[in-house]
């Protein structure tokens, strides 16, 4: 058996869409898990749609996501140049051969439809004589080469998901190879480059299961053994739509801005249509030892941004804290502008923050940068047992005791100082400490309890708010005595 050779060939049209990246992915695990060779081709024949910097996206996402591939444009190998802007003769004189073959021929339609179907199945010009078609190029009639199309029988592939697929050869068009600029389409490049290029195994979208009879006749006009197909099921963002690049729907450099991580994002995308053994949480090469083709489905997959958030919490959570705060400390200029023990905001916010992004991050710690409004309210909570008029006692009992207190960033001291003092009272740890939880954020929900606030605040902050909470409870229950 051959070694197995796939190639990623996404046209410079902008960013990585969602749906390419995962094409991108299972191409690379399916030639890694036979240690077999990654490609990537560059399809920039449809100079109208290019982008500037599209180019330098694709080599970024790859490099970043470490699907590193064995050939392409950068790491040159046998069978390039990888970029087909590059190769145009060689699309010519695989064209002029085809013709040769009887399976291609000269179209001298009109310039404005040369390059897209105007007619009726069969293209009137592949009925000319060799005389007509000579004469026409002698006078310097503008032309692009067509498939001509057999005017019976079938078509047919076998794809590995889809199985067997055959259609009658009377509903395919004659459509385009080679346009009047010289550029191939997508129709022919795809057939020329592959075989030339080795690839055993064409790894594409399932948009594009009508058009592959057509290519494999250009394979049996060659004589050319065609690849193993595997056409991928849609990713779609609803039952309805699918997601698109056109529709402005997620990038992975959305998905990146958003404060996801790249290796989150690459196992989720792993999981849109294929199904791991067990385990849902995969590094890249977990998912190189466990991807078998036969466990893609041919349903289509919803993206769901919800379940990506839980799985990026879960990366989030396995990283070591130092890993966690180098990760996270970056945003922290931008969300927090008073002094505060960083290190120990991300001790509190790594068991709790699903993204890494400014936004999500501010909806935890806005309460260190200034104390919130006081709402009496939140000092009741049915499981502490608490409420606004023993809470004004725990804090009246709490201000000495965190008063004495030195080393505020000593956590387990001052969490044993919390405890024994709710002993000595004879009350619930919880009555002592969601009253100083509460009146040192005056939030209903904090990342961390009373110690790591009192620590992330330092003895000062947490002093003064402390006070200020008792100041005003005490006016709070002036205006509603308690019954």
């Amino acid at each position: 058996m051959n070694k197995i050779r796939t190639r990623f060939a996404p046209s410079p049209t902008g960013y990585m869409h969602i749906g390419n990246l995962r094409t991108a992915l299972y191409c690379y695990l399916i030639a890694k898990h036979q240690n077999g060779d990654f490609l990537l081709r560059i399809e920039d024949t449809d100079q109208n749609r290019e982008v500037d910097g599209a180019v330098q996206i694709i080599y970024d996402v790859l490099n970043e996501t470490g699907l590193h591939y064995d050939e392409g444009p950068d790491k040159p190998g046998d069978t390039g140049p990888y970029v087909q802007s590059e190769r145009l003769p060689i699309y010519k004189e695989y064209a002029l051969k085809l013709i040769e073959l009887g399976a291609a021929h000269y179209s001298f339609s009109k310039k404005e439809t040369s390059d897209t179907q105007t007619f009726e199945m069969r293209d009137p010009d592949r009925y000319l004589s060799k005389e007509e078609i000579q004469a026409k190029l002698d006078a310097g009639e503008e032309y692009v080469i067509r498939q001509t199309i057999p005017e019976s029988g079938t078509a047919s592939f076998d794809d590995l998901i889809y199985g067997h697929i055959e259609v009658p050869c009377d509903t395919l068009d004659d459509n385009v190879l080679l346009k009047s600029d010289g550029y191939p389409t997508y129709n022919f490049a795809n057939v020329v480059d592959d075989h030339l290029m080795g690839i055993t195994d064409v790894v594409r979208g399932n948009e594009y299961l009508s058009s592959t009879p057509k290519y494999n006749l250009l394979y049996k006009a060659f004589n050319w053994d065609p690849p193993r197909y595997i056409h991928l099921p849609p990713v779609m963002k609803d039952e309805q739509h699918k997601l698109s690049k056109r529709n402005g729907d997620a990038s992975f450099q959305d998905l990146k801005a958003e404060g996801f991580l790249s290796e989150a994002i690459i196992n989720y995308i792993a999981l849109l249509g294929w199904a791991p053994m067990d385990e849902e949480i995969l590094s890249l090469d977990d998912l190189i030892k466990q991807f078998e083709i036969d466990r893609i489905s041919k349903a289509p997959a919803i993206f769901d941004k919800t379940k990506l958030k839980w799985m990026n919490g879960v990366y989030l959570r396995k990283m070591s804290l130092d890993t966690f705060h180098d990760t996270i400390k970056h945003l922290y200029p931008k969300t927090i502008t008073r002094e505060a023990d960083l290190k120990e905001v991300s001790l509190v916010l790594q068991p709790r923050l699903e993204r890494v992004n400014k936004e999500d991050i501010k909806e935890f710690v806005d309460f260190i940068n200034e104390c919130l409004p006081f709402d009496a309210n939140i000092y009741t909570h049915k499981k502490m047992k608490t409420n606004p008029y023993n809470s004004l006692e725990a804090l009246k009992l709490s201000l000495p005791a965190m008063e004495a207190w030195e080393d505020y960033s000593d956590d387990e001291g001052m969490m044993n100082m919390q405890i024994n003092l709710a002993k000595e009272q004879e009350l619930k740890n919880g009555r002592i400490m969601w009253p100083i939880r509460v009146a040192l954020s005056n939030k209903a929900f904090t990342p961390g309890g009373s110690v790591e606030i009192a620590h992330i605040l330092g003895k000062e902050e947490t002093i003064k708010r402390l006070k200020q909470a008792i100041s005003d409870l005490e006016d709070y229950v002036k205006e509603n005595p308690e019954n």
